[in-house]
């Protein structure tokens, strides 16, 4: 095993490392300007500044005002506030919901809890690509519809969505609209009047900023039921003594990759292009799953037949890279996701997809390392796999 100062870390997706600048101005929020926001003396001010500038901050990075910004412990609590608070805010106007079925867990959750007390939700299918249809968003509104939540990015196969396109839908019928857009904030370009969303979710730790900050969005005039009191914080939308420290390092990390944004999109586009082409070219039976251009930018994600992904994982960990099974919700088990299988793969070979997810901080020759000992690892595994030796059977297939 080497070093962890030598470890390659391909699984940004997961989680990302915070970077230096952001975790000095965390550590200087905690130990210099450490006031409670609430209170009125100079520590508590020089908090309260800190809080503000930060709203102001990530309202820039979307096109938003200030006080549309929520800020919450990340994107789960914020896909929470998003579902739960519209549900309750609307439920007499109506009780459907459409989503789509390759959502994060931290939508599909809560949406199975308003199942179970009364609300209708409609889970629309993906094409071959993960990309859903917006004539189907359109074709499945009722009158009862009250909101449509529909991720920005995948965080299995990094497929981008329609935004856009359904937000026109969902403006001209009077319709909320949720985006989780955890993996796609400062990855693209996220515009709130653009794609006429009213509820946006964001994460720090996607972002090379800390785990356990996030936002949402709420659009004026957008009624959302708070899911926490206490003492009233955030507007009362959200009670509970402000993360300044954590805050302070998701908007700085924000002004940092806003700063070069579009350069270091393009280098990691690339990168990720460069990885693609050669495993498609040295590999045989891989699978490039996702939208082959309409996709995150540093987002690989591989099916490569009659290999278990667990094993897989586990390997390239012995030496010393780090790639995920899927998703951090998945892979801890050897389910198949569930994105990978609404695309229409068969579980078989959905449990032999990896994602590898790059970083602005990653390099060619990191790149070049996995190139020169993945082969080898997958005919290895193969030749241990009873499904490599039935290949030849039609047991086993592709629906595409």
């Amino acid at each position: 095993m080497q070093k962890f100062s030598e470890y390659i870390y391909f699984d940004h997706s997961a989680t990302t490392p915070v970077i230096p600048e952001v975790a000095k101005v965390v550590h200087d929020a905690m130990t210099l300007y450490f006031g409670n926001a609430s209170e009125p003396h100079m520590p508590g001010v020089e908090a309260k500044r800190m809080l503000e500038n930060s709203r102001a901050v990530i309202a820039k990075a979307i096109n938003s005002y200030s006080d549309e910004i929520l800020f919450t412990s990340g994107g789960t609590e914020s896909n929470n506030i998003a579902i739960f608070g519209i549900a309750e805010a609307y439920y007499k106007k109506g009780n459907h919901i459409i989503t789509s079925e390759i959502e994060h867990p931290a939508v599909h959750m809560p949406l199975k809890v308003l199942e179970q007390e009364g609300f209708k939700v409609t889970y629309l299918p993906v094409d071959s690509n993960g990309i859903v249809n917006p004539d189907d968003v359109k074709n499945a509104l009722t009158n009862e519809t009250i909101l449509v939540s529909i991720m920005h990015a995948n965080n299995v196969m990094g497929a981008l969505q329609p935004i856009e396109e359904i937000g026109k839908i969902t403006r001209e019928n009077n319709i909320i609209f949720h985006c989780d857009a955890v993996q796609s904030y400062m990855s693209i370009n996220i515009d709130v009047d653009l794609f006429n969303v009213d509820l946006l979710s964001i994460s720090g730790h996607k972002i090379y900023a800390p785990k356990g900050v996030g936002a949402l969005f709420v659009r004026r005039g957008t009624k959302v039921m708070p899911q926490i009191y206490g003492g009233g914080q955030e507007r009362g939308r959200r009670s509970g003594t402000e993360n300044i420290p954590g805050i302070s390092g998701l908007a700085k990390a924000t002004e940092i990759l806003s700063a070069n944004f579009n350069e270091r999109n393009e280098k990691v586009a690339g990168l990720r292009d460069y990885l693609k082409d050669r495993i498609m070219g040295k590999i045989s039976d891989v699978i490039y799953n996702g939208h082959p251009q309409k996709r995150l930018p540093g987002n690989c994600n591989f099916t490569f037949k009659y290999v278990e992904s667990a094993d897989l994982v586990n390997k390239l960990n012995e030496f010393g890279i780090a790639v995920s099974a899927g998703s951090a919700c998945k892979s801890i088990n050897s389910e198949a996701s569930e994105a990978l299988l609404a695309m229409g793969i068969c579980p078989e070979y959905a449990r032999g997809s990896i994602r590898i997810s790059l970083g602005f901080e990653n390099t060619v020759e990191e790149v070049d390392y996995l190139l020169n000992i993945l082969p080898d690892i997958i005919t290895d595994l193969r030749n241990h796999y009873p499904l490599y030796r039935e290949k030849g059977s039609d047991k086993y297939f592709i629906f595409r």
